[in-house]
């Protein structure tokens, strides 16, 4: 089956930056992709290039097979991108801004799945009210509608929860779930992790405009065995062999660095060595986040 997006040799430079060195990526259909990067990371490169508004250096995208810059018409018709920047035209309603939308894709009788979208984002009793009296979140849940006026079968999420309310999370999450679920592949890059940890089946993370780690996130959670271990001592202090390990003390309660379950059982020993007895005692697993900090501590191989 034709990927949904495939992505060969891609390089951008803008004078002496260069912003991608070398991308070669695959995402399946109806794959959930996370794209996490740090700011400067190539990530809004990638996806200006994705939607053809710049043009690669060096190497070509695909979308569903079309070619970005050869077969530009195909290509933009199969993906709808939601902006990280709120832009909108203030002189239309938010319904004659979704029909618009439509006008640029040649679909004339759009409105059934205009009234669909203004329902599944809660913009139903905003649809004759112009967008510049809109809320900073309700313009956000219109540039989702804008995106997806064209029913694309490719969808990237830019930021999309960026400085928008939990309300707002639930609404956008639910109904991209749900198409999801029918088949259409999503692209998400956003800063809050555990949201990529959540709903992305796999992950890219990009770095000085290179791919330095791409795996399933359950296999990216399972290699990452640093954890922190949180101890509560009765009145006996913190054995001096553990201090090495000590981040942090509270009180009787101690939070140690623990670089894998295979050195528990020897924290443990070394604490009923000393006599001291243990009232509390939890561990906590590694995140993505905790993953996404020591890899982008790590040094680019150039």
């Amino acid at each position: 089956m034709t990927p949904a997006i495939e992505i060969t040799g891609l390089k951008k430079r803008f004078g002496s930056l260069q912003a991608l060195s070398g991308i070669d990526l695959t995402i399946e259909r109806g794959e959930f992709f996370g794209l996490l990067g740090p700011n400067g990371a190539g990530k809004s490169t990638l996806i200006n290039l994705l939607a053809g508004l710049l043009r690669p250096d060096h190497g070509f995208l695909r979308i569903l097979g079309h070619d970005v810059v050869r077969q530009y018409r195909s290509a933009r018709l199969s993906l709808g991108v939601v902006p990280q920047e709120i832009v909108y035209d203030p002189f239309f309603t938010v319904r004659e801004t979704l029909l618009i939308q439509s006008g640029y894709y040649g679909l004339r009788r759009n409105h059934h799945w205009i009234n669909t979208l203004l329902e599944r984002l809660d913009l139903t009793d905003k649809a004759d009210v112009n967008m510049r009296a809109l809320s900073g979140g309700m313009k956000r849940r219109v540039l989702v509608a804008q995106a997806l006026v064209h029913r694309p079968e490719v969808i990237v999420l830019d930021e999309p929860t960026a400085g928008v309310d939990v309300e707002l999370r639930q609404t956008l999450w639910a109904f991209i779930q749900s198409l999801n679920s029918q088949g259409h592949t999503i692209v998400l890059t956003t800063h809050y992790l555990e949201e990529a940890q959540e709903f992305c089946q796999r992950i890219a993370m990009l770095k000085q405009g290179q791919i330095v780690a791409l795996d399933t996130t359950k296999s990216l959670l399972a290699s990452f065995e640093h954890r922190e271990l949180k101890v509560t001592l009765n009145s006996f202090e913190l054995p001096d062999a553990l201090r090495p390990m000590l981040r942090q003390s509270i009180g009787a309660t101690h939070i140690l660095d623990l670089p894998s379950l295979a050195g528990l059982e020897e924290i443990l020993a070394i604490i009923r060595q000393s006599g001291a007895l243990i009232e509390d005692l939890s561990l906590s697993e590694p995140d993505l986040e905790d993953i996404f900090v020591s890899i982008m501590n790590e040094q680019v191989l150039e």
